[in-house]
């Protein structure tokens, strides 16, 4: 390494040895292992000597007296600062256009002091003023990787992060979704559980006023406490079904979230596009469901990231595809849970008519007839659930996606 080069990365990194983050003889020997291995003393503090990234940054920019700036692919880099760059220029200066702010553009530079970079800058990107900030030499070539070597209209950064968000977006409802479906096979369980309950309560009342067997009475009745304490518990399940912390959504609201966890389609995918003659579909959950490519998706080609640019698209086009099925799943098991709620119900006016029927008239028929319209509530209360999965199940089988 010349002297020249040394000197100039330890006046660079002169701040780190006064913050007292690291000691000047572990500068030098960071700068003499970086020359020795073609690395960027930078990278070397960073993975060898540990020092945080923005703590070197703040050296470099307490060095160069102006502000850093760090990789981000979401950067909103305009496309008016791409149009007509060098890239092997900005490789060879180290240097990017990132922001137009006003008549001011916003230069990433590993060297903001660099005439010669200054003389490059003013001859491929045109402005009325300029404002230098430091990076490291690995952000300004992430920089140029990920938004120069596409068309400016395609940035491929932007892209990846934007459909990244949108997939996690989707895999939150996804998961929301499942805690629906969770609270409603609980609530199926405990009307499982209910309805046992009344058989209890049925057997135990019809033993007992048969009356054929006094000494077994208290049996009897030992059986309709319990019967009574298993149907006060599957009550109130039932309740906390309805009006639970994860209230369950109507079938309007499910599919209503899920087509705004899907407004990715609208920005991100290039794909083929379909026939004019399709048929389009009945219901808004199909109708989304069609919106999504069933195939590969088509994306503008790049230079680079082409790979990871289309599997981005795959993935995100796939991650739509999971999410209606979930929404699919969550109708059908709300409807399954509604379905619970009529067969509860039947169960409740069944025996209630039963009882009318083979005891006649007596006392206890003032709760043979709130039983009948209890049932008869809860077969109504599980139609309503029950019945939009009707009109999604026609739909349903044509909008399977073909993997």
């Amino acid at each position: 390494m010349r002297a020249t080069d040394l000197a100039q990365d330890m006046e660079r990194l002169l701040p780190l040895v006064d913050g007292g983050d690291i000691s000047r003889e572990k500068v030098i020997e960071a700068c003499h292992a970086a020359a020795c291995r073609n690395l960027e003393p930078e990278w070397v503090l960073r993975h060898e000597y540990h020092i945080p990234r923005r703590r070197i940054l703040q050296a470099l920019a307490d060095t160069f007296r102006c502000q850093w700036v760090e990789y981000d692919e979401r950067l909103p880099v305009p496309a008016e600062l791409l149009a007509g760059l060098d890239v092997d220029v900005l490789c060879a200066g180290q240097w990017f256009p990132l922001i137009k702010d006003g008549d001011t553009v916003i230069i990433a530079a590993t060297d903001p002091r660099d005439s010669r970079m200054h003389e490059e800058v003013r001859k491929y990107v045109p402005a009325a003023s300029y404002s230098f900030r430091v990076a490291l030499g690995e952000d300004v070539r992430h920089f140029i990787q990920d938004f120069v070597n596409s068309v400016p209209e395609h940035i491929i950064g932007n892209e990846r992060t934007g459909l990244a968000h949108w997939r996690n977006t989707m895999a939150r409802w996804r998961t929301m979704l499942a805690c629906y479906r969770t609270d409603f096979a609980r609530a199926r369980t405990h009307l499982g559980l209910l309805r046992g309950g009344l058989g209890l309560i049925t057997i135990g009342r019809a033993l007992l006023q048969l009356g054929e067997n006094v000494s077994l009475n208290p049996l009897y009745w030992l059986m309709i406490v319990i019967g009574l304490c298993i149907v006060v518990r599957g009550i109130l399940a039932y309740f906390m079904a309805k009006h639970s912390i994860l209230r369950p959504p109507r079938h309007q609201t499910l599919v209503e979230v899920t087509a705004s966890t899907l407004y990715f389609l609208e920005g991100y995918q290039f794909a083929e596009l379909r026939p004019a003659d399709i048929q389009i579909k009945k219901t808004m959950l199909a109708r989304l469901n069609d919106s999504i490519p069933n195939f590969c998706v088509f994306i503008e080609p790049s230079l680079d990231n082409k790979v990871r640019s289309s599997l981005a698209h795959e993935r995100t086009s796939l991650a739509g595809h999971r999410t209606i099925a979930a929404c699919y799943r969550t109708i059908y098991a709300r409807a399954r849970t509604g379905l619970s709620f009529i067969r509860t119900g039947v169960a409740f006016m069944t025996i209630g008519l039963g009882l009318i029927e083979y005891f006649g008239l007596s006392i206890m028929t003032m709760l043979d007839t709130l039983l009948v319209v209890a049932g008869l509530l809860m077969a109504v209360d599980g139609a309503i659930w029950y019945w939009p999965a009707r009109m999604e199940a026609g739909e349903a089988e044509k909008s399977a996606p073909l993997l």
